[in-house]
């Protein structure tokens, strides 16, 4: 392990890239030495907000400029959705460490060239790597582990809602919001695709999905503020999604995981409740419901009950970090990479072309642009 801190360049200023910048100014493994933007108001603000001092960051205009400048060891890419798989690929292409936010980009064709770059790394020390946060928290570890352990029993059905709000203003204030060239989507690519994600990761590969998207409540954007989807699993087990940012005044993220042996309840993040027995007899059931183990996985301040801590967000991420230093150091793959977001971003982008075409559809032919070349 190096002594000392990786240096970064953050590409993008605005709201993400701040966030970035909150998470890696208390990360002792990191140290943000560039700075990726064209708007000289964003350099400013941002170098205006840093929490540390310290020697500021090297100010870049253009992507090509940074990297030839040789200022980073890791490129964190934090702009506009329909940006990440390009700018990506001229960061790795340049032998950079690279972390994209959430999604990989906003269709499979336009990742098509940075997933065959991916591919063609693999095992050389190399990281590439996407953000998914919410797999780290220990909710989601949690029953993980008890799906791969068999706790749960097979696991047959599960749900996943979300029932955000998002204001008119939240869209009109920044132009590239609910466009589908920048965005990619809205209520299930923007939002809800950690949602998707989780659900993928715990249940499985799909298999079909179908769905019925939606504008009603929000106007002047191109994109849905609703979806709904059905997914049926390479296993047979189903799942419904509910994914919205037009549920005044908001609701919790909750997932739920149903098996043959036990049910676990993830609630924003946090782990609601846990049932299982080994037992399936209709004497134990009762027993069973009487016996919740999520305070048995997780420490007290994770779970629902106790309620968000303000610095939620930095938390998560913190832990895609420790991660992201555990890849470098030791040259392997870091545990949410390119290939692996690739078929979050295959599942929502599954869920769009079966509402548009009103048929369910196979979540193998949404990966078909990859054998076809990029075609963006």
């Amino acid at each position: 392990m190096r002594n000392e801190p990786f240096r970064v360049m953050i590409v993008g200023g605005g709201v993400v890239g701040r966030h970035h910048q909150k998470v890696i100014e208390r990360h002792p493994r990191f140290d943000i030495t560039a700075l990726v933007d064209g708007d000289p108001a964003s350099l400013e603000a941002f170098i205006a907000d840093r929490e540390t001092a310290g020697a500021p960051p090297a100010c870049f205009a253009d992507l090509e400029s940074a990297v030839a400048s040789r200022e980073a060891d890791v490129v964190v890419i934090c702009t506009p959705s329909g940006l990440h798989a390009e700018q990506a690929l001229t960061a790795a292409s340049a032998g950079l460490h690279v972390l994209i936010e959430k999604p990989l980009d906003v269709t499979v064709a336009a990742a098509a060239d940075l997933v065959d770059y991916a591919r063609s790394r693999s095992g050389s020390g190399q990281v590439l790597a996407v953000v998914s946060q919410h797999r780290f928290d220990p909710a989601s570890a949690a029953v993980k582990k008890l799906i791969e352990d068999g706790a749960l029993g097979r696991v047959t059905s599960a749900t996943a809602t979300m029932g955000w709000y998002r204001s008119q203003e939240y869209y009109d204030k920044a132009g590239w919001r609910g466009t589908w060239r920048l965005d990619g989507g809205g209520a299930a690519m923007n939002q809800g695709v950690h949602t998707i994600d989780l659900l993928r990761w715990l249940v499985g590969r799909p298999r079909r999905i179908s769905a019925y998207t939606a504008l009603v409540g929000h106007g002047g954007i191109e994109v849905e503020d609703t979806a709904v989807a059905i997914v049926e699993f390479a296993t047979g087990a189903l799942a419904t999604l509910h994914l919205t940012t037009s549920a005044f005044p908001g609701s919790p993220v909750r997932i739920q995981i149903h098996g043959t042996h036990g049910t676990a309840v993830i609630e924003d993040d946090r782990l609601a409740s846990v049932h299982w027995s080994t037992d399936n007899s209709q004497e134990a059931v009762a027993a069973a419901k009487a016996d919740d183990k999520a305070a048995t996985l997780v420490p007290a301040d994770e779970l629902t009950s106790a309620g968000r801590h303000d610095d939620a967000y930095v938390r998560g991420h913190l832990r895609q970090y420790d991660d992201l230093a555990r890849a470098i150091d030791t040259g392997t793959t870091p545990c949410v990479d390119v290939l692996d977001a690739l078929e979050s971003l295959a599942l929502t982008r599954a869920i769009y072309r079966a509402a548009e075409s009103g048929n369910s559809i196979t979540f193998d032919s949404e990966l078909e642009p990859l054998n076809a070349g990029s075609t963006r």
